[in-house]
């Protein structure tokens, strides 16, 4: 690349496998500190030789999503800037401190949850920014900025962010960090423990959380760099489904990026679109509606696109018996994974064969509606007995789940598919509509914490559901209520 830059100076250093009395490789030592001390020196100080206008310092575990992102930050015409990063959707690490103590240490500010989750939005002076910043050259104050030496005094730590702040202090040059858009993710400190296997995993998570940020557009990579195929397997099951519009691809997209960063085999199945769905078509499936059923919330009648949520998943449970697949998963296009989610995943799975052999349904991600009366399983560490939930987002199904959610001939009594299922395992609050199925037998758990969420929730920007978000369906489909003895 370097015909289209200025200057290009890589630097590679094969010579140094271990830091001398390290417990791990995630083990910051002294002398750790020191090497990385002395690079971003150096990096400051080549900056200056060059005569350079700017210094954006980012970390190699540091992922940036938002192409606008040097703009946004030189905009600010700050001497030290950065743009927020975020760990995770729920982790509250980032890359700047809100408070620091005298000695140097971590506080939390005030306002430092309502900046991070972006409740408050602006440019913000703070004490500390690391990992991903840009230093402004042409400002004269920022000649005194340092990493190595110290400022006069200096009785800090040992650490290279520390020795900034604390120089920045001295030289009366303010810390800013711009919270206005979402700029990318940073790595959350791994404890001296962990292994490098440990790191990679949640590495990869950054990746599956910055394929959802970038809506749909891939994570640049060199050309230059040839990555091996990963090897991808079904995760023990027999068959990974993943359920996807057609006129959706963009989600199909990210799932074959995130499966393909997970090594998930899986095969894309096209989704029934209410949209396409019509009287005739349902009438010649025998599709009627459940009598009497209206929306718990709004009182409508069901929707095309709720329809067509259950066709879709309905046909997957045709294939799993028609194939006599033993065990499958079924993902839904919108899937968010959690971190070291393979790993978890796997405990999960053994942890019910092991103490609820003859499961039938296992929710990997759902919507929690009565969580204060979910009883854990027995023995196991993250599996608990659902309730009444929401969501066919991810599940594992059992070929004897299959057929008991056909048996019932659900297509002549139709329910959306998220009210279908915990009707079957008999936690349904409707008992009217209950009563309309029996057995309601399906062996029903579901991982604790949950090991899938949505991409996006009600209300955030990109959210969109085809579900809820359809025409209802005409009259002709609805079924006449039943009349009572005395009525006939």
């Amino acid at each position: 690349m370097r015909s289209l830059y200025h200057t290009v100076d890589l630097q590679v250093d094969n010579s140094t496998t271990v830091y001398d009395g390290e417990l791990g490789p995630s083990d910051w030592t002294a002398e750790r500190f020191t090497n990385v001390i002395q690079l971003r020196q150096a990096a400051l100080s080549k900056a200056r030789k060059i005569w350079a206008d700017y210094l954006l310092m980012i970390d190699a575990d540091n992922i940036i999503v938002n192409r606008k992102t040097l703009n946004i930050l030189m905009e600010q015409e700050k001497t030290v800037i950065a743009p927020m990063m975020n760990c995770t959707s729920a982790s509250l690490y980032s890359n700047f401190w809100g408070d620091i103590t005298a000695e140097g240490y971590y506080r939390r500010s005030d306002n430092y949850i309502s900046v991070i989750r972006r409740a408050e939005r602006g440019v913000f002076e703070v004490p500390m920014v690391h990992s991903t910043l840009l230093i402004n050259l042409n400002h004269k104050d920022s000649r005194k900025l340092s990493y190595d030496p110290t400022p006069p005094n200096y009785e800090g730590p040992h650490d290279d962010i520390i020795r900034f702040a604390f120089s920045a202090k001295y030289s009366n040059v303010k810390m800013y960090v711009v919270n206005t858009d979402f700029f990318g993710y940073l790595a959350k400190p791994l404890r001296e423990e962990e292994t490098l296997e440990s790191e990679k995993a949640l590495f990869t998570h950054l990746k599956l959380e910055a394929t959802v940020e970038s809506n749909g557009t891939s994570l640049a990579s060199s050309k230059f760099i040839k990555v091996p195929p990963r090897k991808k397997d079904k995760l023990g099951f027999d068959k990974v489904y993943v359920i996807n519009l057609r006129r959706r691809p963009e989600r199909r997209k990210r799932m074959v990026e995130a499966l393909d960063y997970l090594g998930i085999e899986a095969e894309f199945i096209d989704a029934v679109d209410g949209k396409q769905l019509n009287e005739t078509y349902l009438d010649n499936l025998g599709v009627k509606m459940l009598p009497n059923y209206a929306d718990p919330h709004t009182k409508r009648a069901m929707t095309y696109g709720e329809i067509g949520c259950f066709l879709s998943h309905y046909n997957v449970w045709m294939d799993v018996v028609k194939n006599d697949y033993g065990k499958i998963i079924i993902f839904e296009d919108d899937c968010r994974f959690e971190p070291l989610f393979r790993s978890r995943f796997d405990h999960n799975i053994q942890d019910a064969y092991a103490n609820v052999p003859d499961w039938d349904l296992i929710y990997l991600g759902r919507k929690i509606l009565q969580l204060n009366d979910e009883k854990w399983v027995d023995n196991a560490d993250h599996l608990v007995r659902p309730q009444y939930s929401y969501w066919t987002l991810a599940y594992a199904l059992t070929l004897t789940g299959a057929r008991k959610l056909l048996g019932q001939k659900p297509l002549g009594k139709l329910v959306p598919v998220d009210e279908y299922l915990p009707i079957m395992y008999d936690k349904h609050p409707t008992v009217k509509w209950s009563s309309e199925f029996e057995p309601r037998d399906l062996v029903t758990l579901s991982t604790a914490p949950l090991l899938i969420h949505p991409t996006h929730y009600t209300g955030q920007e990109n959210y969109i559901s085809d579900t809820e978000m359809s025409k209802t369906i005409d009259d002709s489909l609805k079924a006449r209520p039943r009349l009572s003895n005395d009525e006939l």
